[in-house]
């Protein structure tokens, strides 16, 4: 049988009362995808690490990939990678890809980053904002927090942002009255402003100024990235665009807006991880698609058991960032050799992700 994915919109259908409308009996799809749930919960790791962009969580939670930009306040670029591990030898983090003008590489030992380039790293959760640190990010939290756009995604950041960060301050930006009117009613401490993210006069009363982040998730692209810009003008440090253009994150850059989010590139990463073959746990798409993130658990017939990782010939467009076993996480070396039943998570160039597959498939020997 077909394994049957929808992408639903509507949050209402999320609601335990519904459930049994996608039960065998009614109509029988086994996987349900959020697409504003998904997105708002991006913009909140955004927010809980505002030095990195493209945070996802991997094993169980043990294991962090980011994005960081590589700006001339970096004080890692232009040393090989081999020498970072000489220099933190303690630090559970590896570079498993770099971004550089316009093109994405697996960077081998030899390799240096450089001032513009956007670095992947793999980290162990209480090492990320050490990692961050070490790239020369040292943001806090957000806790000034102005959202353009109270649609879906913007009302669900806002409200999950009152639940777990009590001391956050929280203006919202609506430009329908009556949707402000509804969602101010859904709010506790958040303070709803009716009117447009580009009007100066509204952001100043927002005290954008004094903001830490502006998140804009408007419908709008263009309304997004302008924001942001004068935002940027006002003075806020780090700001965040919802973009589905596959041409503006670039743009959305060169305009030095810190981050942004694509809500097309979140919603296939969840449906990858239901259509890759093998013993595959969770995907996240990299770069419009240009690589993906690969959790996968080895049995016994993988390849990758029992031996050396240097023994073993992996191709030069994959990189293994962590190893996870018994709930211990470990940053791979040469020596490292993966057992039965570890999770292991993969930066996998495009042409690289059928031999991930192939990897962790399960072979007729094993039944």
């Amino acid at each position: 049988m077909p394994t049957k994915i929808a992408r639903i919109r509507a949050q209402s259908y999320l609601e335990p009362h519904w459930r049994d409308l996608f039960s065998n009996e009614n109509m029988p799809i086994d996987v349900i995808i959020s697409p504003e749930i998904e997105v708002g919960e991006m913009v909140l790791r955004r927010l809980e690490l505002p030095g990195a962009f493209d945070t996802v969580s991997f094993a169980d939670g043990e294991a962090v990939v980011a994005g960081v930009s590589c700006d001339e306040n970096c004080p890692i670029v232009d040393t090989p990678l081999n020498q970072l591990t000489d220099l933190f030898p303690d630090l559970k983090a590896v570079v498993v890809g770099i971004y550089r003008g316009g093109k994405l590489f697996v960077p081998r030992s030899s390799d240096q980053m450089l001032v513009g380039d956007i670095a992947y790293f793999v980290a162990a959760r209480d090492q990320v904002r050490r990692t961050l640190g070490i790239f020369g990010h040292e943001e806090r939290e957000a806790n000034r927090v102005v959202i353009s756009g109270g649609g879906n995604i913007g009302l669900y950041v806002a409200r999950e942002l009152e639940k777990r960060q009590r001391s956050a301050k929280i203006k919202l930006i609506e430009q329908n009255r009556s949707r402000a009117i509804e969602i101010a009613d859904q709010l506790e401490r958040s303070v709803v402003l009716h009117g447009s993210a580009l009007d100066e006069d509204l952001l100043r009363e927002a005290d954008t100024p004094d903001a830490d982040t502006l998140v804009a998730v408007t419908n709008n692209d263009e309304v997004n990235v302008l924001s942001c810009v004068l935002a940027r003008r006002f003075g806020v440090q780090n700001t965040l665009a919802l973009v589905n253009n596959r041409a503006y994150p670039d743009l959305a850059r060169s305009l030095g807006i810190a981050a942004h989010v694509n809500p097309r590139q979140i919603t296939v990463s969840k449906i990858l991880q239901h259509v890759r073959r093998g013993r595959i746990r969770g995907v996240h798409s990299v770069q419009n698609g240009l690589a993906e993130v690969i959790e996968a658990e080895a049995l016994e017939t993988s390849p990758l058991v029992g031996r050396p990782l240097r023994e073993i010939e992996l191709s030069d467009d994959m990189r293994i960032g962590a190893i996870l076993r018994g709930g211990e996480l470990i940053i791979p070396r040469g020596n490292t050799q993966v057992q039965a039943h570890d999770r292991v998570i993969i930066f996998a160039m495009q042409k690289a992700v059928k031999q991930v597959e192939q990897m962790f498939r399960v072979s007729i020997e094993f039944f």
